[in-house]
């Protein structure tokens, strides 16, 4: 193992360091609060990998695999901010690259692909597989290249999720995608609150934005999964009557997956 890989490990070898006081609540963690914050994201993937049994049987079972990496996504976030190693942000970092892409892979519009993909969803999915690897590789030599990647495919993400909203007719759907909004815009304030003004939260003993930021975004990027999901059932599935319910009672404040009325 090499001199460089191990600085990588050490402890607050990241020259990112979040709001929340180090090692205040434990001296093995060392932000508890932005590290347990990531709950959700492990919470949240044994439920919906059980209510979407039949989408995945009938429609696409790489659904297992998004709700796989989100718990990734958990995993490598508590394991950044509870050490504050530069691995660990990479590792962070990188895991939401890879379920961007993945979520991209199985549900963007075909007619946003470049004219060379002919329509053709498993080329589609095996080019975004191929540039995560290709940005993984680079990540560890330019570590920039992280948020430019991110960037690239958060920021439209947001765009076609409300364009695909202000198209549907069905008012459920409607709701839940503007919770979504609601949500997502929440989430990326308490963010930006979190970066800018640390003094001021800090001053008042309350640094823990980053930690509202994990909990919002948890909610946001599961919703806008399902709704993306269901967009991509109702265009090109519609046989199978694609309907958007809600566990564990059929309310709109439970978890939302979807039922294919007419599969086996």
């Amino acid at each position: 193992m090499s001199h460089s890989f191990l600085y990588v490990m050490e402890r607050g070898t990241s020259p990112i360091d979040w709001c929340e006081f180090n090692y205040t609540h434990s001296p093995f963690i060392a932000e508890l609060i932005n590290t347990t914050s990531n709950i959700l994201f492990l919470i949240f993937p044994p439920i919906l990998c059980q209510l979407f049994k039949q989408y995945a049987n009938n429609i696409d079972r790489g659904i297992y695999i998004i709700w796989t990496l989100f718990a990734v996504v958990g995993i490598c976030s508590a394991y950044f901010h509870a050490t504050l190693s530069l691995l660990g942000q990479l590792l962070d970092e990188l895991a939401i690259l890879w379920l961007l892409a993945f979520a991209f892979g199985m549900w963007l519009p075909r007619q946003y692909y470049p004219k060379w993909i002919n329509n053709d969803r498993k080329k589609f999915k095996k080019v975004m597989m191929l540039i995560s690897v290709v940005a993984s590789f680079a990540a560890f030599i330019y570590p920039w290249i992280n948020s430019f990647a991110l960037m690239t495919l958060g920021i439209p993400t947001f765009f076609l999720l409300t364009k695909e909203i202000r198209r549907c007719r069905i008012q459920r759907i409607r709701r839940l995608g503007w919770r979504c909004c609601i949500c997502y815009t929440a989430a990326a304030v308490s963010w930006i609150l979190d970066r800018i003004f640390c003094d001021i939260w800090s001053a008042y003993n309350l640094p823990y934005l980053h930690g509202v930021w994990h909990i919002m975004i948890a909610i946001a990027s599961y919703t806008v999964c399902v709704l993306f999901a269901y967009f991509d059932a109702i265009h090109n599935y519609e046989d199978l009557l694609p309907v958007m319910k809600f566990w564990p009672q059929d309310k709109e404040y439970g978890i939302p997956y979807i039922e294919l009325k007419n599969a086996a």
